[in-house]
């Protein structure tokens, strides 16, 4: 799977949980999840969840706190689907 099918499959993960739906529409991997996307913290570890069960990849605690923004986010799910191989 490309960087660029993850980036837009993270953006049907996140759909639910931003504000800013002009700002999803054009993420890239420097969109800061809270900042940019208006999303509320307390929807970070949903987010993980559903990333979680989108790629059928386990993200443990080490590796979420590496997510800080979009392009943070795809190198965790990319690194944890090659894990899986």
């Amino acid at each position: 799977m490309s960087r660029q099918e993850v980036l837009e499959g993270l953006k049907s993960v996140l759909a639910p949980y931003t504000m800013d739906k002009e700002a999803l529409a054009s993420m890239n991997d420097e969109t800061e999840f809270i900042k940019d996307l208006k999303i509320n913290s307390a929807n970070l570890v949903d987010i993980i969840i559903d990333a979680e069960d989108k790629y059928d990849i386990e993200i443990d605690p080490d590796s979420a706190e590496k997510i800080h923004n979009a392009g943070s986010c795809i190198d965790v799910i990319m690194e944890k689907m090659k894990e899986k191989i």
